[in-house]
């Protein structure tokens, strides 16, 4: 599987990330983008593969272990994603805790555990926007993480309400880091016509709207 493979399974898998990731203007982190996109697809895939959460959970596991690859710089050659997301974990110096939580918040859904919303959601964001603008951002977006999580778990109210706080602070982050943030900072989290919604936020984002 190519990265234009690893492109595709996204765009098939997170429509929203995806567009979001058009906004990256450099092809590289671009690329590196979709790396960690592709990684949580095949994380949210294995449920609709295997039905017996000890099944799913064995998958799990297996991610697991690979991280000590990935760390390490000795991914399991011939696994596109492992491949890929070892080069992007070592271009960017991202840290171990956050995939590890992930893969566990993911056992912890397939035994019937609540949402883990900052492990599903505000990890990989934080671990998206030192992609595209380097450390020192994490915290800004800690807020449009746990909104995107509410949303997505169906607790619009609460993603609402946090709305206006998650996108003040999300004025603090350099433009680069935008493509990583652009599908949390909804003007409406139901509002239509994605592309024009995104450029929407991005501009107000930015004070010119």
């Amino acid at each position: 599987m190519s990265l234009v493979d690893l492109d595709a399974q996204v765009r098939a898998s997170d429509p929203d990330r995806w567009l979001s990731s058009r906004f990256v203007a450099d092809e590289g982190r671009r690329a590196d983008l979709i790396t960690l996109y592709a990684f949580e697809a095949e994380l949210m895939a294995i449920p609709t593969r295997v039905t017996q959460p000890l099944l799913a959970e064995m998958r799990y596991r297996w991610w697991a272990d690979q991280m000590d690859g990935v760390f390490a710089n000795a991914p399991r050659i011939g696994h596109p994603v492992l491949e890929a997301l070892t080069g992007v974990v070592h271009r960017h110096g991202l840290e171990r805790a956050p995939l590890e939580a992930l893969i566990e918040a993911h056992i912890g859904r397939v035994h019937g555990e609540p949402h883990d919303l900052d492990a599903f959601y505000v990890g990989p964001m934080q671990a998206a926007v030192r992609v595209l603008a380097g450390p020192g951002h994490e915290a800004s977006v800690t807020g449009a993480g746990r909104m995107r999580g509410l949303a997505q778990t169906g607790r619009l109210d609460e993603a609402r309400a946090l709305r206006s706080e998650s996108n003040a602070a999300l004025k603090a982050l350099p433009t680069s880091a935008f493509p990583a943030v652009a599908h949390a900072a909804l003007l409406d989290p139901a509002a239509p016509e994605p592309v024009k919604r995104l450029r929407l936020v991005w501009a107000s984002l930015r004070g010119r709207v």
